[in-house]
């Protein structure tokens, strides 16, 4: 049963990096479908923006709050703006963001490329002479990689105002006092590496969830199916792909 898994498992990564490939090799040909790559780039963003944004905010005002105790008993709740802007922007937003937009993204691309698989609407293409991959996939694919680290911006701003919130919260604290504990930390070392990382997280919700769509087999089951893995899949990618960020991110450090 175990060998059985693991050769699924080769399968299906095979499988996935010839998507991959493939999805490199028509992103160049013509014609581009712009159109419906504004179109993607609106849904997406238009529909996981309030979302992303709640969440950013309840995750500044909750690790802010959970981190004054461990700061006062120190006696460093001066240095609270500082530590919890640096910990939000470079890891605890990012990945949130991005598991939300996994969730959120790569279940409703998994699912609508999956029902139109089952229903021969891709074949449909196909026969009257669209490209259902350059217009399906590359454009979806394009859009995440392009709105996920937009949403995580915007994200790690709303997050930094509720981190003010929380601040507040404790402490009597002016918004041009915070804004400049923030930047006295916050560098360009660690915005622009969460930025990079964002991209490849926009790109593997993206193509995952169209491998895990396009590949839709089995009728409805098959549906519900190809939006239940894409997501697993995705989060457990997102997870691999801030490990070894971190691990690049600590190198160039040292150096």
């Amino acid at each position: 049963m175990k060998k059985i898994s693991f050769q699924l498992f080769l399968s299906e990564t095979g499988e996935l990096f010839q998507f991959t490939l493939r999805f490199f090799r028509e992103i160049f040909k013509p014609k581009h479908e712009f159109k419906e790559f504004l179109n993607q780039c609106f849904y997406i963003g238009n529909k996981t923006l309030p979302l992303a944004a709640i969440t950013g905010l309840i995750i500044g005002l909750v690790i802010t709050i959970q981190s004054h105790p461990s700061m006062e008993a120190f006696g460093a709740e001066s240095w609270l703006p500082s530590v919890v802007s640096v910990s939000l922007v470079r890891e605890i937003v990012p990945v949130i963001t991005a598991l939300i937009c996994a969730g959120k993204i790569g279940s409703g691309i998994g699912a609508e490329l999956g029902s139109m698989k089952v229903t021969e609407q891709i074949d449909a293409m196909e026969v009257s002479g669209t490209n259902p991959f350059k217009y399906l996939v590359v454009t979806r694919v394009l859009a995440t990689t392009l709105m996920v680290p937009l949403l995580i911006i915007m994200s790690d701003s709303i997050s930094l105002y509720g981190a003010f919130l929380g601040v507040n919260m404790k402490q009597d604290v002016s918004f041009s006092l915070y804004c400049n504990q923030i930047f006295e930390k916050l560098t360009f070392g660690d915005v622009f590496p969460s930025i990079i990382k964002s991209l490849f997280f926009g790109f593997a919700i993206g193509i995952i969830g169209c491998f895990k769509g396009f590949n839709t087999k089995n009728g409805t089951q098959g549906v519900g199916r190809a939006a239940n893995t894409a997501v697993v899949t995705a989060i457990f990618v997102v997870f691999i792909i801030d490990l070894i960020a971190a691990q690049l991110t600590d190198l160039f450090d040292m150096t």
